[in-house]
């Protein structure tokens, strides 16, 4: 049962990046642009949450207010997202250059820049930027008495448990309403249909693009930050692919907000189960292979492949993704 409630709780941790990066790249995409760049926006994100982390809680604000502390590390990633998107917003829309290679450039840039940040600030050698404990959601935190033991209610809500999961859930909300009941998104959806006809009756293609790809790089650096804690380890200047995973989920989750939570879910769940593979019975041991814990950890991306390989075919773009506008072509 522990192992169970373990799993649970740790497929939703895994699953909100995935959530939240790939609802940034449907607003991206919605909008026409193309965004390779979620990888580099999660790590700008996390990098500057994460500074943010250790900057309170040396100044002891942190320990003294953890969550209002975490809520300022969230902001923090989303704005330093959102100001690294704009890079991928002017070479794709002012410059109309390949988005495909703009979002590469940018995925090698995050990475070099924050461990170079990150030698600078705390000296050349020291890649990793440690997370505070008290980022955690315990049940101090809602003033309830700590339990003794192992807890099957206990592990499953307050063993990880981070402000990522309930800002993941209103965020969710936010874009569901945003896309599909606000004229905003209909014009933001026009404009990754059909530009031309969105043009003609006074959209501006240009501000509408701006803004879905200023929404994914907030989206996107609150994922990079929610990756982190949920790693555990510290940020390392990077986040292990996920942005590219969250590509997977979002193609997966044909670009609309209840099929990517699905697919956060579905692929987050076989994360966990690669990390727990020694600890499930069911799974086979592959006797006499050596480090079969290699395998199982290939698990996630070999399944986004396969699953991959047999839904691209009914995938429904936006027609007019990758297409840079021009406003003199009809």
């Amino acid at each position: 049962m522990m192992i169970a409630a373990n799993i649970i709780s740790l497929t939703v941790l895994f699953a909100v990046p995935l959530l939240l990066v790939a609802l940034g790249g449907m607003f991206s995409e919605h909008s026409g642009v193309i965004n390779i760049a979620l990888e580099g926006m999660m790590i700008i994100g996390a990098l500057f949450a994460c500074f943010t982390l250790q900057a309170l809680d040396q100044s002891g604000f942190g320990p003294a207010n953890p969550q209002l502390s975490m809520l300022i590390a969230i902001l923090v990633a989303g704005a330093t997202g959102m100001i690294f998107s704009f890079f991928l917003g002017f070479v794709a829309i002012n410059l109309k250059a390949d988005q495909t290679i703009g979002g590469t450039a940018l995925n090698q840039f995050a990475p070099a820049f924050a461990v170079v940040m990150t030698w600078a600030i705390q000296g050349q050698g020291l890649t990793t930027i440690q997370i505070p404990s008290w980022v955690r959601i315990t049940r101090e935190t809602f003033g309830l008495a700590p339990v003794d033991g192992p807890s099957f209610w206990n592990n499953l809500i307050f063993k990880y448990f981070y402000l990522t999961t309930p800002v993941a859930v209103v965020l969710f909300i936010v874009a569901y309403v945003l896309m599909y009941k606000t004229r905003f998104g209909l014009r933001l959806r026009a404009c990754g249909e059909h530009p031309q006809a969105a043009d003609s009756v006074g959209i501006n293609v240009y501000k509408m693009r701006y803004a879905g790809v200023l929404i994914s790089g907030f989206l996107g650096g609150i994922g990079g930050l929610a990756y982190t804690v949920a790693a555990g380890s510290g940020f390392n200047s990077d986040v292990g692919g996920y942005g590219f995973l969250a590509l997977a989920v979002m193609i997966f989750g044909n670009w609309k907000p209840f099929p990517i939570l699905a697919s956060s879910f579905f692929f987050a769940l076989f994360k966990v189960i690669a990390a727990y593979s020694s600890s499930l019975s069911f799974l086979p041991k592959f006797e006499g292979v050596k480090e079969v814990s290699n395998f199982y950890q290939m698990l996630p991306y070999i399944v986004t492949m396969i699953v991959l390989i047999f839904t691209s075919k009914n995938s429904q773009a936006p027609k007019a993704e990758g297409i840079p506008y021009d406003k003199g072509s009809r």
